[in-house]
């Protein structure tokens, strides 16, 4: 057999021919197309490719029948596979949301205080500034009304509230989850959010303890507080306290402060139509505020009357008169000027009674009448001639020559800009500035009738120039200050150095940091416009250092507890009578024949300055009385130019138009010590000053342009070089100079 096997393995020749190609061609189970159930037997091809040819193949029949029955099974698990994982992730998923929830309920709950040291707080307090004849000149923080209980209100106007925001209010526990899914479905429905699901505890909460923001976390912690309000608070307690606390508008908290407000009369007495107007604002307070949109506000409270009739509150023949006819009377809301005066004191509150827990009362020397006409003053020329001389907005302060300010306007229109320009901003006062530099030269011993030099001067380049570029030669510091001469002024702020000019600055009160340079004559170092009036009213009071004040006293608003009481001021003598004499003398000569001709009171001494900065930009005057220290500014935000406004012309016209309002029917007062009050004055001069036998000198004609410039006298009389501290004699003698000085000579 080895031998058959050995010999058949040799060597074969090759055949050719279709029956030679064919000759060992055979088929075994391999070769047939296996069947579907055939497929996935992998494992056993690869057995069977892996044999001999000549190996058996394994039993078809057996392996037929285990891939058929395997198929079956295969063919139904995945439906029951798909079923049951659909059940498994489904419980997978919704217990992880459940964790989820709870555990955005404990983070948000985290981040309350603990709930048994939860309490009602406070109202924030408010604060009522009042005149100086006791009127309410402004309220800030809170428009609140007294606390109203629930059954001094009538029966109506709660269940208005209830009828449009929360008609379960009665049924819930706090949260309404029906209301919740009538909304969700509501909105669904409109595409967007119409409506929405708070209950009333829920808004109670969120004015109580959180803030407005729309967030996720901040519902949350809504919802837990209402809960815990709706556990401490019976349904009268929560209601009671939100209608003494939710927000009307127009700054009113309550329902007692919003009929005030809206109303003139209290919560206790409003009408049915009036209740539904109050119940409408809740869902948006600044928009449906009757003072600005009284159309939305009424058609608001049609819809709330409806509510109410459906609700079988009121009848529907009620809800119908009622909406034919509305009832309100709106009270006008403070936005004028007098709103600059109440920022002042909001900011000097805390230096005078520190933090504030409690509303209170504060007193001050704001003359009504005289805000008024304030503000009138400067709106109304503004109106006029802004255009003409590109001039944007104003300022004036009005202060007693003892610093209480009686009238304040920090700008032309509170409403568009908050911006206090009559005590934040600081401006260069110009011209403005020279009487400190005059009065630190008649300290250093120069007098009214020192000559000095208007002439060109040149300071290493720098070259300073009249508002007309001519100059008027030898003048009276007297004539200088009148006719603001700028060379003058600067020599003499040279003469008795810049940095004295600058302690004269201070001592009056002048607060603003200033260079002490040689510019510093000209006003190029700036302040604000209550320093300024303040350190004149030193001028006007015969020399004493004052600090303009606005508060008198602070009292609580209830049980009139008095907080803080200002005390008189130590009299500060920071000016000598006998310079405040011929300053007061000197100055009067600006209104009378100077730069501010038009300033004048008729009846009334009054003496001031004008300034005028560089290229226009600021126009100031500042003149007194025996009765009113008063400063006016004119210009511009951006500090951009105006069309040549100078301090004699619109600011002038300003204060003018103020004075002598404020003067009608106030007893005629002199300045001390000046040409009004003569005698302090000459005996003063007596002690201090000496005829001199330098001859005279002809003073030059001072011809006023209309527009504040000055233009040269047409002809000069020819005189011998001026002397220093020099004082001409009129040809009558020292006796005659007096009198022309005192009465009116010229």
């Amino acid at each position: 057999m080895a031998w058959g096997r050995k010999k058949s393995s040799g060597r074969k020749e090759p055949q050719f021919g279709l029956a030679a190609a064919m000759a060992d061609l055979r088929l075994d189970p391999k070769d047939r197309i296996p069947a579907a159930q055939d497929k996935p037997k992998k494992s056993a091809k690869r057995r069977a490719d892996d044999d001999d040819d000549d190996a058996p193949p394994p039993p078809p029949e057996r392996k037929s029948r285990v891939s058929k029955s395997g198929a079956k099974r295969r063919a139904k698990s995945p439906r029951r596979f798909r079923l049951g994982r659909l059940v498994y992730w489904g419980a997978v998923l919704s217990l992880w949301a459940v964790i989820m929830i709870v555990g955005l309920v404990i983070y948000a709950g985290a981040h309350l205080p603990a709930i048994q040291s939860l309490e009602i707080p406070k109202r924030p307090p408010t604060i009522q500034i009042t005149g100086l004849d006791g009127s309410v000149l402004a309220t800030r923080g809170e428009m609140a009304g007294s606390n109203v209980a629930l059954k001094d209100l009538p029966p109506y106007l709660p269940k208005a509230f209830i009828a449009i925001e929360d008609r379960r209010f009665y049924s819930h526990f706090g949260v309404d989850p029906v209301g919740i899914a009538r909304a969700a479905v509501t909105n669904v429905l409109h595409r967007g959010v119409s409506q929405g699901g708070s209950t009333l505890t829920q808004q109670l909460a969120k004015n109580l303890f959180l803030t407005q923001e729309r967030t996720f976390k901040r519902k949350l912690q809504e919802v837990e507080l209402a809960l815990w309000l709706e556990r401490k608070h019976s349904k009268n307690e929560i209601l009671e306290l939100y209608l003494n606390r939710v927000y009307f508008g127009s700054g009113a908290y309550g329902v007692e402060a919003a009929a005030q407000r809206y109303f003139g009369k209290s919560a206790r007495s409003v009408t049915l139509a009036e209740a539904a107007m109050l119940a409408g604002l809740v869902k948006s307070p600044s928009r449906l505020a009757p003072n600005r949109n009284p159309e939305g506000a009424e058609q608001r409270a049609q819809i709330v009357l409806t509510a109410m009739a459906d609700a079988n509150f009121i009848t529907d023949a009620q809800a119908q008169a009622s909406i034919g006819h509305p009832s309100y009377k709106v009270k006008p809301a403070g936005a004028g000027t007098v709103n600059y005066v109440a920022d002042w004191i909001g900011e000097v509150l805390d230096d005078l009674v520190g933090q504030i827990d409690q509303s209170i009362v504060v007193e001050t020397t704001i003359d009504p009448k005289l805000q008024g006409v304030a503000e009138a003053a400067i709106i109304d020329e503004l109106a006029a001639k802004s255009v003409k001389f590109n001039v944007t907005q104003g300022a004036l302060v009005a202060m007693t020559p003892d610093g209480a300010v009686r009238a304040m306007v920090g700008g032309r229109n509170y409403a568009e800009s908050q911006f206090n320009r009559a005590v934040t901003a600081k401006r260069q006062p110009g011209s403005a500035f020279k009487p400190f530099v005059y009065l630190t030269a008649l300290e250093s011993g120069l007098t009214p009738e020192t000559i000095r030099q208007d002439a060109p001067l040149d300071l290493k380049g720098w070259r300073p120039e009249n508002y007309t570029h001519e100059y008027f030669g030898a003048v009276t510091l007297t004539q200088a200050l009148a006719m603001s001469l700028n060379t003058v002024a600067v020599r003499l702020g040279i003469e008795v150095g810049p940095k004295n000019v600058v302690r004269t600055a201070h001592r009056l009160g002048i607060s603003s940091k200033l260079e002490a340079n040689p510019s510093i004559a000209l006003g190029t170092s700036e302040v604000s416009v209550t320093e300024l009036v303040g350190a004149y009213a030193a001028l006007a009071n015969g020399g004493q250092a004052v600090s303009p004040h606005v508060v008198t006293k602070i009292r609580t608003m209830e049980g009139n507890k008095l907080l803080y009481a200002r005390q008189a001021e130590q009299v500060n003598q920071v000016i000598e009578p006998r310079y405040v004499a011929m300053m007061n003398t000197m100055m009067q000569e600006t209104i009378a024949s100077g730069t501010a001709r038009k300033a004048d009171i008729p009846g009334w001494t009054a003496a001031g300055k004008t300034g005028t900065s560089q290229d226009f930009r600021d126009a100031w005057f500042i003149g007194y009385t025996a009765n009113l220290v008063t400063g006016v500014w004119l210009g511009n935000d951006d500090n951009s130019p105006t069309k040549k406004a100078t301090g004699g012309g619109l600011p002038v016209e300003v204060w003018t138009r103020f004075m002598r309002t404020a003067h009608q029917g106030v007893p005629v007062a002199g300045l001390p010590n000046s040409r009004g009050g003569v005698g302090g004055f000459l005996s003063n001069f007596f002690q201090n000053t000496a005829p001199s036998s330098v001859a005279p000198v002809q003073a030059p004609p001072r011809p006023m342009p209309s527009d504040g410039g000055y233009r040269p006298p047409p002809t000069r009389a020819s005189a011998p070089p001026p002397q220093p501290n020099a004082r001409p004699e009129p040809a009558a003698g020292l006796d005659g100079w007096l009198v022309d000085r005192l009465f009116g000579g010229r």
